[in-house]
């Protein structure tokens, strides 16, 4: 039996939740996967606040970076971040739950783009994010897999 592409991507996921550190200790919590898609959340800690009291801009970057990551690595070709902007809308606050959603806008060939939504439990936007990926060989799942 062969593997859907949604198939594909969940075992992607799990294989570099594994190895993905930064994401774990955060809190974020993979949502759901599949192919040119993912969603990941995470509360604002206390710790992650800034001096206005407000949700530091680095973390909710670094939970739609994740977002991106996960959502450009499901076709089991290594994928790499090659360029990336944000722009905030609105602030985050301690306690707040937030979601990140990406999905694909193209992929052609090594490059591809994708657009990270992320709100907050309300589903009141807090940022728009946009990720340019490209393939740097090698596997994530299969038997060629070349990460060490």
């Amino acid at each position: 039996m062969t593997d859907t592409a949604d198939d594909i991507a969940r075992k992607c996921a799990e294989a570099l939740w594994q190895d993905d550190n930064a994401t774990r200790a955060l809190g974020m919590t993979l949502l759901g996967v599949r192919a040119g898609h993912a969603v990941l959340s995470m509360a604002v800690r206390e710790d992650m606040t800034n001096g206005h009291g407000t949700c530091h801009g680095g973390f909710i970057f670094t939970l739609a970076d994740s977002a991106f990551a996960f959502a450009c690595n499901t076709y089991d070709e290594r994928t790499v971040a090659q360029h990336c902007s944000v722009t905030f809308i609105a602030p985050a606050m301690r306690g707040d739950i937030l979601t990140a959603e990406g999905h694909e806008v193209s992929r052609t060939g090594r490059s591809g783009i994708y657009d990270i939504t992320v709100t907050n439990a309300d589903g009141n936007r807090v940022a728009e994010f946009r990720g340019h990926s490209r393939t740097i060989g090698g596997t994530i799942i299969s038997p060629d897999n070349c990460h060490a």
